[in-house]
């Protein structure tokens, strides 16, 4: 039985910062027992999960993000801090965020409104920037607030980067790194 595969726009990570975010991991990895770590080529801000899309829709959803991006400028964002999702002392996914960002707010506003404009179903949750490092708590004991302070020693100053890409991802559940780039927009200059 073939899985259906599911598409979402994100926010691409540079290169150059999955691979600081790649040693941050493996030091997390040492002293934070979660049971999946994210590979650091899947790292991304998700900005509108579709889930499945019908091809057409697809194609258009695609049509409408690149001109709905149209004019956005490339911008700095910094990768300050971890947090997670869930039950405290266990949490269900683990994860970095990144400092306010104006810039990124009206990015993702403008992916997601073109998303609804053809049809898609989108999250109604307030959009919470933040790149997911790994899930489902697995250590013996219950997860503290004080392991999020690891990050002031691994990273002693917000990570910078520059946002400049859109990407639309699809989803493969069955392999490493899962997710496939199927259209990027670079943000204009």
């Amino acid at each position: 039985m073939e899985q259906q595969t599911h598409f979402f726009f994100a926010l691409r990570i540079p290169d150059e910062t999955k691979l600081i975010l790649k040693k941050h991991i493996e030091e997390l990895n040492r002293n934070l027992p979660f049971s999946r770590w994210v590979h650091h080529e899947d790292l991304h801000i998700t900005l509108a999960f579709l889930g499945f899309a019908p091809p057409e829709q697809l194609k258009r959803s695609t049509s409408y993000v690149k001109e709905g991006t149209k004019g956005i400028k490339p911008f700095p964002l910094a990768i300050n801090r971890l947090g997670y999702f869930g039950n405290v002392e266990s949490p269900r996914v683990f994860w970095a965020g990144t400092q306010e960002s104006e810039e990124l707010q009206l990015l993702r506003k403008k992916v997601f409104t073109a998303c609804e404009q053809v049809g898609f179903t989108l999250e109604t949750r307030p959009f919470r920037p933040h790149i997911t490092l790994a899930r489902k708590w697995s250590g013996n004991g219950a997860f503290q607030k004080e392991m999020l302070d690891i990050w002031n020693n691994i990273q002693r100053e917000p990570l910078v980067f520059e946002v400049n890409k859109v990407v639309l991802y699809q989803t493969h559940l069955q392999k490493t790194p899962k997710y496939e780039v199927k259209a990027e927009f670079l943000l204009e200059k």
